[in-house]
């Protein structure tokens, strides 16, 4: 798969963003946000600090570029209430319409459903989708630190932190840690997956974890799928895991993350 389908999903998405402000126009949206508060005491990050052993950020998520259709049953309601049953300490939500077939409907009603905090994961071009995020109720965003420049990755941060939302800043390799570093991230997450062809390296985590500073929460994903892998994770001190396929493909999603766990 070419790397050009990350420029042509960033594309889509700054088409979406545009229809999506001449529905709602920024003014509306950024008041609209702003009047749900913003002394939230961060709850994502207060979740991936759990004491009691790694946390999971469980994934609904229906489809991807590089596997296709994933679950072509999609109750995502359940979905997410039986993360929340399992033990999950927070789920992320994709919201990406033509790649993930993911939708903001899904956050807002899961997260208007649990009791967890969710994540709005989705290809954040424009800050207009992190007044969009607090709007629908999400607790954190993802930002995908190869997508913004050094100025727009700090100032997302610092736009995310002023609405009392978290920002979980994806990164590939040890440049774009650096960078995510002296942009201020309070949470690293390092993709497994390479986004450029979709290769899964599933160390990839584990062997960046000691570029990030111990007081920055650290998140291993993709490719996660047993719970040796996350064990490796947890023994190279990762705070928290991000795991979506492997969960979307049970058909006992409660039982594989209690696996996954070790809990049984």
């Amino acid at each position: 798969m070419s790397s050009s389908i990350i420029d042509d999903i960033a594309a889509d998405t700054r088409a979406r963003v545009e229809e999506s402000r001449r529905r709602v126009p920024m003014k509306v949206l950024r008041e609209r946000a702003r009047m749900m508060g913003s002394d939230t005491g961060f709850p994502f990050e207060k979740a991936l600090r759990s004491r009691g052993g790694i946390s999971f950020i469980c994934e609904v998520k229906k489809a991807s570029p590089s596997k296709g259709i994933i679950a072509r049953d999609f109750p995502y309601l359940s979905i997410a209430e039986d993360y929340e049953a399992g033990g999950a300490n927070a789920i992320s939500v994709l919201t990406e319409p033509r790649w993930f077939l993911g939708s903001t409907e899904y956050l807002r009603e899961i997260a208007s459903s649990v009791k967890i905090p969710c994540l709005r994961k989705d290809f954040v071009v424009d800050e207009y989708m992190i007044y969009e995020a607090k709007a629908l109720g999400a607790s954190a965003v993802l930002l995908i630190s190869s997508l913004l420049d050094d100025d727009r990755l700090s100032y997302f941060i610092r736009t995310a932190d002023s609405l009392g939302l978290s920002a979980l800043v994806e990164c590939r390799d040890a440049f774009d840690i650096g960078r995510s570093v002296s942009a201020g991230a309070r949470i690293i997450g390092v993709n497994n997956r390479n986004l450029a062809d979709f290769s899964v390296d599933p160390r990839n985590s584990a062997r960046l974890r000691s570029l990030v500073p111990d007081d920055v929460i650290f998140v291993g994903e993709s490719g996660i799928r047993t719970p040796e892998d996350v064990r490796t994770l947890a023994d190279s001190g990762a705070d928290a895991v991000l795991i979506g396929e492997t969960l979307m493909r049970s058909t006992d999603r409660k039982g594989m993350l209690a696996h996954l766990r070790g809990v049984c």
